[in-house]
């Protein structure tokens, strides 16, 4: 193809535009179109059976497809074929014919101009013969630092005459910016071309020498290090050979001036111990078995904190002033723990080192999730200690409480000393977690190794059995956690104090939630307190229906489920600025309650009693039912009842017997069945004839839930009395105590969970034992004594006044 075989020149051309190559004249290269105007324009030029214009775009404008955005200056040439890729862009292979420029621009689409060809300005000879002469002799030399210049493309240039042609193959094979390639190509003057190219070579040639040379330094270099370090191994082998192993003696020096440095911090049996296991090995062969179990054995005694201990100082007022600020309500553990501190800071005070605290081993016990472990954080934070937290749950290997001894394969320190490492000082605070959980197998019984941890008068000699050397651990705080006490030892909860942390009270937990629950997940979730928030029913439903716990646990798994379904809504609708929750909406972003307090009857019933029970998750309102069937004084029992409350049943059916004996519960006429025969001489049968002459069945509904315990006794006697004696109980009264067989109300444990739960119900009297009301009040919330008339009863007489209409 030729210019000649097309329009005359200055003429219309579709325009392409090209965003990273730089084409020149007389190239043949493929150009894959993908914008629309590119492909329109090569379509045009196909169409016409005209050329096209190939233009480069300006640095920042890549991309663009107008006037401004392309230089003038570019290539004409035409498309010898053109197909369609399977991925929406076009393949042209376009032929460069000649250099060309953009005279005029032309609107419409697509991108189109008046173009005009550039044409090559006459030159001297012999001044031109002499710049290619220098220039291939550059591109030889080129050639020869860069492998990647191709031979047949050095070989074309030297074959060459055409100046221009010349200039055109060079700069594509320098592979240049786009302006410094704009810039030469522009130029009308070869002389002032071929200069430029030569400057560009020649400062190439230099970059590439300098390149190599410091390339052969670097390998040198390398070479260098190699040997160095194949002599050196060789050497280490002839070391090994003669006996020698300078990198173990230094290894030894090392020990040696570190055993040296703890000395002072040490007992006398320690630092002999250490000394002789360190001469053991000097004196062994580095290959040997042993020489690797003494190498772990000092590792580890090295990394032991000797002397080191916390800077942070005891204050009794920053104690207290952490445990409230993290913590709601616990008045008493909390005041325990302060006590336990002021006695710690008098007697620093005061230079005295024996005190009755020093051997003190506080223990949390309590239902999961109402803040052992937190409490536990909150005294390492307020004494600025390292928190050391041991799980013994499920632990059944001595070992791993008292270490291993060094003739086993992998034989480490015991669990307290790699605590002690962990928190690098001598005096951290130690969770001893779940400790009632220690199991106890034919590999020994952790609960004594633990004697000797927890007991002040042998834990400043402790024994690792690993390091075989005694330790102290009396400026260690320990802190034990415990969820059942009936679980630990009777020796080891000897030695521990025990602080009982009951369940929370619904008013506690919403006070929780408001204070620290919900702002904390705030953070986690990355909401902002303008964009989420829950109205106090809301809350209190969410605290009532849908979780039953003793803690808060499942309280933050909910409010944070909550705060998940806002997050996604936020995301998903840009609209919506702020979400609240509440009694309304709860049941669409919580689910459907899970848990329903039971309520009261409506009504007084005969036989029907509202009594108290304690749970692991709070207090309940547990209804006993009992009917009377005609038969010959039979009692039957159902509910899934324990042995205790069995035998409860069987004390209140005695205990009313001998009431109606006594005639201190009225039996009506009306209610015995009357033999034939007594019907006959105008007969009543005695009040006694009652329990004679029915079968009594007693039921404590949700029979699938295990029940057992005495404190049912009074709550059974009444539903008893009422109906044999056909009165109606009053379903405004609840009532716990346990019953003896000779009428007295003896007290119960869990008064303060049930005694909420019967405030919840919407009971207006509270039965309770004479005991409990004298020493258990001062725990109950103020709601509760608010609207809960509490009746203290000592006989089961009273119970029935108070309790039957």
């Amino acid at each position: 193809m030729q210019l000649s075989d097309y329009d005359k020149f200055p003429t219309v051309l579709p325009i392409v535009a090209e965003d990273e190559l730089f084409f020149y004249p007389f190239m043949i290269s493929p150009i894959f179109l993908s914008s629309q105007p590119d492909i329109d324009a090569a379509t045009m030029a196909m169409e016409n059976n005209s050329l096209l214009f190939v233009a480069t775009t300006k640095p920042g404008h890549e991309g663009e497809r107008t006037h401004e955005a392309i230089y003038p200056v570019g290539v004409v040439g035409s498309i010898m074929r053109k197909v369609h890729m399977p991925d929406g862009r076009v393949k042209i292979l376009f032929q460069g014919l000649a250099r060309g420029r953009v005279l005029e621009p032309v609107e419409g689409e697509p991108l189109q101009a008046k173009i005009g060809i550039i044409e090559n300005d006459s030159y001297n000879q012999l001044k031109v013969d002499a710049m290619l002469g220098i220039l291939r002799e550059k591109i030889r030399q080129l050639s020869q630092l860069n492998s990647t210049i191709p031979a047949d493309l050095v070989k074309t240039i030297e074959e060459n005459d055409e100046p221009h042609r010349i200039a055109d193959l060079v700069s594509s094979m320098l592979s240049l910016r786009k302006e410094k390639a704009y810039e030469l190509y522009t130029m009308e003057n070869i002389e002032e071309r071929l200069l430029g190219l030569i400057d560009i070579i020649t400062g190439q040639i230099e970059a590439l020498k300098v390149q190599r040379e410091i390339s052969s330094k670097v390998h040198n270099k390398i070479e260098q290090t190699n040997k160095e370090y194949f002599l050196k191994e060789q050497l280490k082998e002839i070391q090994k050979e003669l006996g020698v192993d300078t990198q173990r003696e230094e290894e030894i020096a090392a020990f040696r001036e570190k055993l040296e440095e703890i000395k002072p911090y040490l007992e006398e049996d320690a630092y002999k111990e250490i000394k002789k296991q360190l001469d053991r090995l000097a004196r062994m062969h580095p290959d040997s078995a042993d020489a690797v179990v003494l190498q772990n054995y000092l590792e580890w005694v090295f990394e032991m904190p000797f002397g080191k201990f916390s800077k942070g100082q005891l204050d009794v007022k920053k104690v207290a002033e952490e445990l409230d600020k993290d913590h709601y309500s616990l008045e008493k553990p909390k005041e325990r723990i302060v006590e336990y501190f002021s006695v710690r800071e008098l007697a620093e005070l005061r230079g005295k080192k024996e005190t009755e605290s020093k051997g003190v081993i506080l223990c949390f016990a309590g239902p999961p999730g109402v803040g052992k472990t937190s409490l536990a954080n909150s005294i390492a934070k307020a004494l600025d200690r390292p928190l050391v937290r041991i799980a013994l749950g499920g632990l059944e290997d001595v070992n791993e409480l008292r270490g291993h001894r060094r003739t086993y394969v992998g034989a480490m320190p015991g669990r307290i000393v790699q605590g002690l490492i962990e928190a690098k000082t001598m005096d951290p605070v130690m969770v001893l977690d779940e400790i009632d959980k220690v199991g106890r197998t034919h590999r020994g019984d952790p609960t004594s190794a633990l004697l000797e941890i927890l007991d002040p008068e042998q834990n400043t000699h402790y024994r690792d059995y690993y390091l075989n050397f005694s330790i102290d651990l009396s400026k260690v705080v320990f802190i034990a956690t415990a969820n059942e006490l009936g679980y630990i030892p009777a020796p080891l909860r000897d030695r521990m104090e025990i602080i009982i942390i009951n369940s929370y009270t619904p008013e506690e937990k919403f006070e929780i939630a408001r204070r620290y629950l919900i702002p904390q997940e705030l953070k986690k979730h990355a909401l902002r307190p303008d964009e989420f928030s829950i109205s106090k029913k809301a809350l209190r439903l969410l605290i009532d229906e849908y979780t039953r716990e003793p803690g808060v646990r499942n309280l933050r798994r909910k409010i944070a489920t909550l705060m998940r379904k806002a997050a996604r809504m936020i995301l998903e609708d840009p609209k919506i600025q702020h979400i609240r929750i509440n009694a309304k909406n709860l049941p669409k972003f919580a689910g459907k309650k899970v848990f329903e307090f039971s309520v009261i009857d409506e009504e007084p019933q005969i036989g029907v009693v509202n009594g108290l029970a304690w749970t692991a998750v709070g207090g309940d309102v547990l209804t006993v039912e009992a009917i009377k069937i005609k038969g010959k004084g039979l009692m039957q029992l159902t509910g899934s009842l324990g042995d205790v409350m069995k035998e409860s049943a069987r004390i209140a059916h005695s205990v009313v017997k001998i009431l109606i004996d006594e005639g201190k519960v009225k039996i009506p006429r009306s209610v015995i069945p009357r033999t034939a025969k007594e019907q006959e001489e105008g007969k009543y049968p005695d009040a006694s004839e009652v329990y004679k002459r029915y079968d009594l069945h007693l039921h404590v509904p949700e029979g699938a839930t295990p029940k057992d315990g005495p404190s049912a006794g009074i709550t059974m006697a009444t539903a008893i009395a009422s109906i044999y004696s056909e009165r109606k109980v009053d379903n405004k009264v609840a009532m716990t105590g346990e019953l003896t067989l000779t009428g007295k109300v003896l007290p119960i444990g869990g008064l303060k969970e049930k005694l909420i739960a019967a405030y919840k119900a919407g009971v207006k009297k509270a039965l309770i034992p004479e005991k409990n009301y004298e020493r258990d009040l001062e725990d109950l919330p103020k709601e509760v004594l608010e609207h809960v008339k509490i009746i203290p009863v000592t006989i089961i007489e009273e119970v029935l006044e108070e309790a039957l209409l």
